[in-house]
């Protein structure tokens, strides 16, 4: 069946059962585990309130928490999967927008199923931020199991 499942986390609790359903599912199937975790690059707007506040390089402190973020995220995986017995490798997308990154990791590994959460967003909410995952639903070639 499924050989290589991705797993797109954003460290979230709803991204954190997703994390979990996606290890068990592999885990039974005998399936290999790529956990994902992507990070939008700077906004022009973001950046120029930092340098407001006088923080001296924004760009390099917003880089510096990304990277930190994404380090959390993933461990956070990798211990989730050794818990289970379940190897899992880690791969940190920077300067992508989510579903970009999901969907380019996805085919870059090779992977036959991708396993993220919904945040359930709706109405206004969900216009204003989109939705990650439908956009990875609506463009993936592959699967994509949909966990809340």
């Amino acid at each position: 069946m499924f050989k290589h499942i991705l797993i797109a986390t954003d460290g979230s609790e709803f991204a954190e059962k997703a994390v979990a359903q996606g290890i068990e599912l592999a885990k039974y199937l005998n399936a290999e585990v790529t956990a994902v975790t992507v990070a939008e690059s700077w906004d022009p707007l973001s950046m120029a309130a930092l340098a407001e506040r006088k923080i001296p390089n924004p760009v390099a402190d917003y880089e510096e928490r990304m990277v930190a973020s994404a380090n959390r995220i993933l461990w956070s995986a990798s211990e989730a999967a050794k818990k289970l017995g379940q190897s899992c490798s880690t791969i940190y997308v920077k300067d992508r927008h989510p579903a970009d990154g999901i969907l380019e990791t996805a085919r870059a590994q090779d992977c036959d199923l991708i396993v993220m959460a919904s945040h359930g967003r709706r109405g206004l909410s969900k216009l204003l931020l989109g939705s990650q995952a439908n956009k990875v639903v609506t463009l993936s070639p592959t699967p994509v199991l949909i966990c809340r």
